[in-house]
């Protein structure tokens, strides 16, 4: 089944707070009265009263594999969909319309928790971001936290307000207030604040979602999604595009959202890691030929927010032993540079448009650029870095190696025109 497969009638997606069946409008009422199946968890299809005729379906569990055919089977009959507060907001009717198509849906939406939750602290839903832990890592929050930020975290269960907490802690924003909001709407609403070092809470409603006002650690490292950040904030060998190389070079990859990007040579895996911060969409995966590197590069992306990146070995064998990853969006070639075959391999993987970037400091990979220059085109850099340094009672000058930049647009190839 895909979107332009459904010919059944406009399923209803219907959202529905904790204050149940009092809080829904006449037309949502009516779509589920209207209904002779009514899909939903058990928690939402208990908040219709039984005086509705409809046959309720629970979810099944795992979801996503078995909606298709779900739906299928039920094709001929009127449905109801239940979702909390809006269908659209990280909700189910997000993943209907993507299965179904936009018009094989009727959604009539509820709050948001996150409006919700802006109403009762009286901040700005426009200006708030809103990020969801539910089927995701926690440390996804990393990220968005910065000095003086307000965030809403949508919590997966009654421990995430204490797991969050152990977060911020760890990471140097245990200072941190927070607002545990819990049942919003319903008569059981409930709300719990505290500091995130000190957070004393017992697990509470698992219908919650928590508000953070951050504050940082002073003298905590600054780790912004802009590109750039400070070299001791990944661990590893020393293998490690430095700081101020590493913000030109993603500034030469130009990180659009939702793009992939293949990180050749990943070393520490510092550009696949800032490639991923930039925004939450992005996704990356990293080849490195090494097992301890490939440890590091999962565990530094752990620790700053984007355990999705992809850690796979030596490219070429993994291409021959996978044909099937996706091809990037952009590639960056950090290492390996002279290995027989692998420019020639990441050019063919690049799709028309993309983007290839490619570092050297050895004067045979240099030489490897300057050619690959000449026959493709593209912009060459080559960067000096100084940083200053103790000298006894003076300052000093102390050069970095030199890195020569090759980054090139893959254009399509030209035919001569016809007759």
């Amino acid at each position: 089944m895909n979107a332009t497969s459904w010919t059944g009638a406009p399923i209803a997606v219907v959202g529905i707070g904790a204050d149940g069946w009092d809080g829904l409008g006449r037309a949502a009422r009516q779509a589920v009265d209207d209904a002779e199946i009514l899909f939903g968890s058990p928690r939402q299809l208990a908040l219709v009263p039984s005086t509705v005729a409809a046959r309720r379906v629970t979810w099944p569990s795992p979801l996503l594999p078995a909606l298709p055919g779900l739906f299928e089977r039920h094709g001929g009959a009127r449905l109801c969909v239940l979702a909390s507060g809006d269908p659209m907001f990280y909700g189910i009717g997000v993943t209907l319309a993507r299965l179904l198509g936009p018009r094989a849906l009727r959604v009539l939406p509820q709050p948001s928790s996150a409006s919700l939750a802006c109403a009762r602290l009286g901040w700005s839903l426009a200006e708030t971001p809103v990020l969801s832990v539910v089927g995701r890592p926690l440390t996804t929050v990393l990220p968005e936290l910065a000095e003086r930020r307000r965030l809403l975290v949508l919590s997966a269960d009654e421990h995430t307000p204490r797991d969050l907490a152990d977060l911020l802690a760890r990471h140097g924003f245990g200072d941190s207030e927070l607002t545990v909001l819990e049942q919003l709407g319903g008569s059981a609403e409930r709300h719990r604040a505290g500091i995130a070092g000190q957070w004393a809470h017992q697990a509470g409603d698992p219908l919650n979602i928590v508000a953070i006002t951050c504050s940082a650690a002073p003298g905590l490292p600054r780790a912004t999604r802009l590109p750039g950040l400070p070299d001791e904030l990944f661990g590893g060998d020393g293998q490690l595009t430095k700081h101020e190389v590493r913000a030109l070079t993603l500034a030469a990859l130009a990180p659009a959202p939702g793009e992939l990007l293949w990180d050749v040579g990943g070393g520490s895996g510092s550009i696949a890691i800032e490639w991923c911060r930039a925004h939450p969409g992005n996704r990356a995966v990293t080849f490195e030929r090494l097992e301890r590197r490939r440890r590091q590069i999962a565990d530094n992306a752990a620790a700053l927010g984007v355990p999705h990146i992809l850690v796979r070995g030596e490219v070429c064998a993994e291409l021959a032993a996978d044909p099937g990853i996706a091809s990037p969006d952009a590639i960056f070639v950090g290492g390996g540079l002279t290995q027989d075959g692998l420019l020639e391999t990441c050019w063919a993987q690049l799709r028309q448009g993309g983007r290839l970037v490619a570092n050297a400091v050895t004067a045979e990979s240099e030489s490897l650029l300057l050619s690959w220059s000449s026959a493709q085109g593209g912009v060459l850099r080559k960067f000096q870095i100084y940083r200053g340094e103790a000298l006894g009672s003076f300052t000093a000058w102390r050069p970095q190696l030199p890195v020569t930049q090759w980054s090139v647009v893959k254009s399509a190839p030209a035919f001569p025109a016809e007759g």
